[in-house]
């Protein structure tokens, strides 16, 4: 009975680990294809240890991959103390490690570069970038670069994460402005914005939901006609105007975006005086999302 349910445990395990190190996989193999086919020919560095390790490559002519991954030992050590111990340290290192030397593997068979046109390489290496790292990021861990560092620095001074991020990023593409020049540095932070809001993409998906806050004095008659004419399941709460002091109701639901304008446009036919706000979201589980 017991090697029954250790047997169990295990298949559960593995239909959770094995699509997460595809994901790792797939990502950290986009991003050393990124590297070699759109940054590093072009001097387009984006901040964090591939920028670095581009910079050092110009002065050096060290292999990239193995420089980031010498300049990444430090933010594995400081990740598995302070952001998760062996679970961050095994799967950062899988990427790590796959990332790098896929790099200067690769680089013999890639292409250096598909075009010349600088703006292109950015744009895309930003794309390409954002779709691995969102992939590695939905894998539950990150490259051990200055990701590390600015986590770290968040937990321990209350330093917003994203400020911390871009101050390291900014520094780099700083220097790397000195050493390829001022035009190569502003493709680079081009780069680097366009790598944010793809992962954010690829990491919560497109925001396609709309949540939608109804206050009415009519909430029995709202309901029942977003149920009946659009098939929306709504939660209400009692609410109180500040100003007024007068009693009211607040509906909550949510809809599809094209559906907003069908919503609007019931609620103030049945309610004139209805005070709406609608507000994005990126997920919905559950209820009735027609």
């Amino acid at each position: 009975m017991r090697q029954r349910i250790k047997k169990l445990k295990i298949e559960v395990n593995l239909r959770k680990v094995v699509p997460d190190y595809l994901l790792l996989t797939i990502g950290s193999i986009l991003l050393a294809i990124n590297f070699d086919v759109f940054l590093a020919p072009f001097n387009i560095a984006p901040g964090g240890t591939s920028g670095a390790a581009i910079i050092i490559n110009k002065f050096t002519g060290w292999l990239p991959g193995l420089t980031m991954l010498v300049l990444t030992v430090p933010m594995l050590i400081l990740g598995f103390y302070y952001l998760g111990r062996f679970r961050f340290l095994i799967r950062s290192s899988y990427v790590t490690l796959l990332y790098s030397l896929g790099i200067d593997l690769m680089a013999n068979y890639l292409p250096p570069g598909i075009t010349d046109d600088i703006l292109l390489n950015a744009l895309y290496g930003g794309v390409l970038g954002g779709i691995g790292i969102g992939f590695i990021y939905r894998g539950g861990t990150s490259p051990a670069g200055t990701s590390v560092i600015s986590r770290v620095l968040n937990l321990k001074t209350g330093i917003p994460n994203s400020q911390v991020y871009m101050l390291i990023d900014g520094s780099v593409i700083l220097i790397a402005g000195f050493v390829f020049g001022w035009e190569m540095a502003l493709y680079a932070f081009v780069t680097l914005f366009i790598w944010g809001l793809v992962a954010d993409y690829v990491l919560e998906g497109p925001s396609v939901v709309r949540t939608a806050f109804i206050v009415t004095d009519e909430p029995e008659n709202v309901s029942k006609a977003l149920l009946k004419q659009m098939g929306i399941g709504v939660t209400s709460w009692a609410g109180k105007g500040m100003y007024t002091h007068a009693e009211h109701t607040t509906l909550f639901c949510a809809l599809k975006r094209p559906d907003v304008k069908i919503l609007t446009s019931i609620v103030k036919e049945i309610d004139p005086r209805s005070f709406v706000v609608i507000a994005q979201g990126h997920q919905t589980t559950g209820g009735r999302l027609r």
